[in-house]
């Protein structure tokens, strides 16, 4: 039996459509373009098949989301995935969080900068580095207005420069918008 899951943690859910997902043998030309432009080494997941009812959307949403959590250069990927975690938090997106800790885990080899955010959530107390790019997350995630000059200040104080500011916003920014998709569309099983 199926149970929803509301607690946060690395190990990654199955994540359950609400909407039924396009059939990848049914799936129209338009659709199977924009899913082709989705990487990934485990098949197409229900998520995609989900988003690919408008393969026009899909087919611009994927490339983006690709750049900015997997392009080159500026902020690391590890802080990418500290920014989208924090994000997903402030969302109550258990299916975010699990995905993006267990990546940051992967990229880090330090489970315990996750476990302390999950024991702490928005309060968590991290070492300097992570807690500057952790708390300008969460105030971008609770109210855009609050990351504001002093945020930014902190964060270059940390050593950011100018492009790896910007990656954390959009890292951050992207998964307001992921988050609520993912809320809407369906919800976090374990089996």
């Amino acid at each position: 039996m199926s149970r929803v899951v509301h607690e946060f943690t690395a190990t990654v859910p199955r994540w359950a459509p609400y909407v039924t997902p396009v059939e990848l043998d049914k799936a129209t030309p338009e659709q199977r373009d924009a899913m082709q432009i989705t990487p990934s080494s485990k098949g197409i997941s229900p998520y995609v098949l989900t988003l690919a009812h408008d393969p026009e959307s899909l087919k611009v949403r994927s490339p983006l989301f690709n750049t900015i959590m997997y392009g080159k250069g500026g902020l690391s990927s590890a802080e990418r995935e500290l920014g989208a975690v924090a994000a997903s938090i402030v969302n109550s997106c258990v299916y975010c969080v699990a995905v993006h800790a267990s990546r940051f885990n992967q990229l880090t080899k330090r489970p315990e900068v996750m476990e302390t955010i999950f024991a702490g959530g928005v309060a968590a107390e991290l070492e300097d580095h992570h807690q500057a790019i952790f708390d300008f997350a969460v105030k971008l995630s609770q109210s855009p207005p609050a990351a504001g000059p002093a945020e930014i200040a902190a964060l270059r104080d940390i050593g950011l420069s100018e492009v790896e500011i910007l990656d954390l916003i959009l890292s951050a920014s992207i998964f307001g918008w992921a988050n609520r998709l993912m809320h809407t569309l369906g919800e976090p099983v374990r089996d």
